[in-house]
């Protein structure tokens, strides 16, 4: 059950996250939420200069709409759809970043690295919550931005 966020310039100028709000506020309130993991992907429809060379994630009003979306909603990687490639565009406003044209993406390593582990945390802490099995997600996580979480880590790791 694939589910799809537009964002249109006027939100994106005016930090308005009520599409996303109307959206994740309801499954929220739904008993079984693990069943919308990773179902979501956003569709930014933001004005631009035809010959605006830059990438979605290097407008900075479309970062700063991340920016927020990320502080009120921390744990969002949970429902971003991470097979259509959401999860690497969420990072991508997040975290600081070249293109290449040949390499493509290009993190800073030690943002890219304090983003994750903030993640795993406040993942570990609302997975936890809502009673889900955190540790494979977790690592899978990881995995996908490059890193490998092995077992010690998690053992480190006491929630409260």
């Amino acid at each position: 059950m694939a589910i799809t966020i537009t964002l249109n310039s006027e939100q994106v100028n005016h930090l308005d996250l009520s599409p996303v709000q109307t959206v994740i506020d309801p499954l929220l309130q739904n008993t079984a939420i693990n069943a919308y993991e990773q179902q979501i992907s956003f569709v930014i429809d933001y004005s631009r200069d035809p010959d605006d060379p830059r990438e979605i994630s290097e407008v900075p009003e479309v970062r700063l709409w991340f920016i927020r979306l990320d502080a009120y909603y921390p744990w969002l990687p949970f429902f971003l759809d991470w097979k259509s490639g959401e999860l690497a565009r969420y990072v991508a406003m997040l975290v600081p970043h070249q293109f290449h044209r040949t390499e493509g993406i290009q993190y800073n390593p030690e943002a890219l690295e304090i983003f994750l582990m903030q993640k795993i945390f406040i993942l570990d802490h609302w997975l936890t919550q809502h009673n889900i099995p955190s540790k494979s997600r977790l690592i899978a996580l990881a995995q996908m931005l490059g890193y490998d979480l092995d077992d010690t880590f998690f053992e480190n790791i006491v929630n409260g």
